[in-house]
């Protein structure tokens, strides 16, 4: 006779996650005994026929100096990281007239799909915490007739950062002006024509990057003329059950993700052969041959390699049976791409 079901035990939590938890939580105590409330940061989502993926952080985040023409002044990146999540935070979003209460997580994280009907294209929503003002926020609605899409990586393929040494990974991220910070050449200009001549093609851009850089990042893009997209960071902290995020799962799962919610699509991934793209794109593609239309691959400099610590090209791409190109920069990826029938020529 069957004894009782056993009642699994629950997950334990990593002390090292309780701790930042706790650490947040006081001074999330402390900026509200100054008199600030939390805040929403938007960030731009995506959706289908019939749902949205809502993103965005709630935050409480210190008041800052504007210069002429409500640009901020000479930003930094450590001051992404001065901005106090507030974990749990409960935030209305309103959306065709219909509001939706949702939860955000333990590092302040909304990320939430909801039902939508929506026109395809870039379409508009609200979000508030607390009573705040309403804070307008972006999504790009794939219309359901969409077959091709862009994913992009960030570092060292959008933007020159010398990932993942430490050290240089903190000076780019905490102490370089964000005016000072170069794109690659060519990139700008290689995501836009694609995006120009595949009208209604989603853009996602991919990176293992924490939320706190995408203000930062947005500005970049668009200063820089990067098309919009749909930008997917991580955090860095810890989880419940390591000491940090894996930033290759995240990839991993993102992309998974995509193809399950776009079955139709095929995606151009873009990515450089400093940082794992390589491995992850020859991965999927060879799992999900039909969702991938080819991968482009940005080769750093040979003092770009070093400074990332070396390539992780992957030499061996037969087993993916999708275009796979290489080059230096995004002139040199477009040629090839329009010689794999990709792009137009």
């Amino acid at each position: 006779m069957p004894g009782p079901e056993e009642t699994p035990a629950p997950p334990k939590i990593l002390w090292l996650a309780r701790l930042e938890r706790r650490f947040h939580t006081w001074r999330e105590r402390r900026a509200r005994a100054r008199g600030l409330r939390p805040t929403v940061t938007p960030f731009a989502g995506y959706g289908g026929d019939g749902w949205i993926r809502v993103l965005g952080r709630v935050l409480i985040v210190p008041p800052r100096k504007t210069r002429g023409g409500g640009e901020y002044a000479s930003v930094r990146g450590w001051r992404s990281f001065l901005a106090v999540p507030v974990g749990f935070a409960r935030v209305d979003v309103t959306v065709a007239g219909q509001t939706h209460t949702v939860k955000a997580d333990r590092g302040g994280v909304v990320d939430v799909v909801l039902d939508a009907a929506l026109s395809p294209g870039w379409q508009t929503f609200t979000m508030t915490v607390e009573g705040s003002a309403p804070v307008e926020s972006r999504v790009f609605v794939v219309a359901p007739d969409a077959r091709f899409g862009i994913v992009s990586d960030v570092d060292d393929t959008v933007m020159v950062t010398a990932l993942p040494r430490p050290l240089l990974a903190a000076w780019n991220s905490f102490v370089v002006d964000e005016h000072a910070r170069q794109p690659v050449p060519g990139m700008a200009v290689l995501l836009e024509r694609l995006a120009r001549e595949n009208p209604g093609c989603p853009v996602v851009y991919l990176s293992t990057g924490a939320w706190n850089v995408a203000p930062t990042l947005v500005r970049f893009m668009r200063r820089h003329l990067f098309p919009p997209g749909a930008l997917l960071l991580t955090d860095w902290g810890p989880t419940h059950d390591r000491w940090f995020r894996s930033g290759r799962a995240h990839k991993e799962h993102s992309l998974q993700r995509l193809a399950e919610e776009f079955p139709d699509i095929r995606w151009l991934l873009v990515g450089d052969d400093g940082q794992h793209d390589d491995a992850i794109y020859t991965a999927f593609a060879s799992e999900n041959p039909g969702h991938v239309a080819a991968v482009a691959i940005r080769r750093l400099s040979p003092a770009e390699a070093v400074l990332a610590g070396g390539r992780t090209a992957v030499n061996d791409h037969s087993a993916a049976e999708v275009p796979w190109v290489t080059a230096s920069d995004g002139a040199g990826l477009l040629d090839r791409l329009q010689a794999a029938g990709v792009s137009p020529a």
